[in-house]
């Protein structure tokens, strides 16, 4: 009991400062410069503009239909701790906006800082278990009527806000600012959920698997796993060889692989991350 106390504190307290933390990218980047980069906060961003309300105010009125919908559509499950981030970045975008004035009124520098800094506080709320309501709910929602994957209705969604706020603006530039802050926020999150890592993964096909294997083992000190594969042309039994090592081992590892066969047939591939002995280590618990 004890530990699920501490969990939903340290859960509590990522979703506050992540909601903050976006809260100020919008105050100090992209609100000021007409960027409505997707999102809830793209259209309440439209509607400041347009009708003098203020951001915060505004987002949390559209969510309140979204929570709704999402309450009677897809239960209880979107759960308090989104119902609490909405809240908290709500509060915050409007409490901040008085007392923070723009880092910057160079569009591109803004639309840039600001998907960074947003990127940032929404990858510290999921870390959190939480979320700020908005359009990914509204995509969720969505995808129960539609079967449709939530990645390419959020794209819709979003793309509809920006749009929209590129009609309301009058400007096709303040549409492709928002589209790239929209992007960079989306390789923020990505970067911060998945890690950053050297590794690379080998894919290795050869007849000579045993000797490129027990290379690997002796000379570069990594495991190797081996299962039997068919090919689809010949219809043959092959044996491939996975290895991961760091991007330092790299050109070892190839020219082992040659050394030994040089018909070798080798796929490379990037690893977001790698979590175990030789590389990252297992906590007691990875979120």
């Amino acid at each position: 009991m004890r530990e699920n106390w501490k969990d939903t504190g340290r859960d509590i307290v990522l979703i506050l400062a992540g909601t903050v933390v976006m809260a100020l990218g919008l105050d100090l980047f992209l609100v000021p410069n007409k960027i409505a980069a997707g999102g809830v906060s793209g259209l309440a961003t439209v509607l400041h503009y347009t009708l003098h309300l203020p951001v915060g105010a505004v987002m949390l009125a559209l969510n309140v239909p979204i929570f709704i919908w999402g309450f009677w559509r897809l239960g209880w499950g979107v759960g308090f701790r989104s119902i609490l981030g909405t809240i908290v970045f709500s509060a915050a975008v409007d409490s901040l906006a008085p007392v923070v004035s723009a880092l910057t009124h160079d569009t591109l520098l803004a639309s840039l800082y600001g998907g960074v800094v947003l990127g940032l506080g929404l990858a510290l709320v999921y870390r959190g278990r939480g979320s700020t309501g908005g359009t990914a709910l509204v995509a969720a929602i969505l995808r129960s009527y539609t079967g449709v994957n939530v990645g390419q209705l959020l794209f819709l969604v979003d793309g509809a806000v920006v749009a929209t706020a590129g009609i309301a603006f009058r400007s096709a530039e303040l549409a492709m600012y928002a589209l790239l802050s929209l992007f960079i926020s989306s390789w923020v999150i990505d970067l911060i959920q998945e890690g950053m890592s050297d590794a690379k993964a080998f894919l290795i096909i050869s007849d000579k698997h045993a000797a490129i294997a027990q290379a690997v083992l002796q000379d570069l000190d990594r495991g190797v796993t081996l299962w039997e594969g068919r090919g689809g042309y010949t219809g043959k039994t092959r044996t491939l060889l996975l290895a991961v090592v760091s991007r330092s081992e790299v050109p070892r590892l190839k020219e082992t692989v040659y050394r030994i066969d040089p018909r070798a047939f080798i796929i490379l591939a990037d690893v977001h991350e790698v979590i175990g002995e030789g590389f990252k280590e297992l906590d007691k618990k990875i979120y």
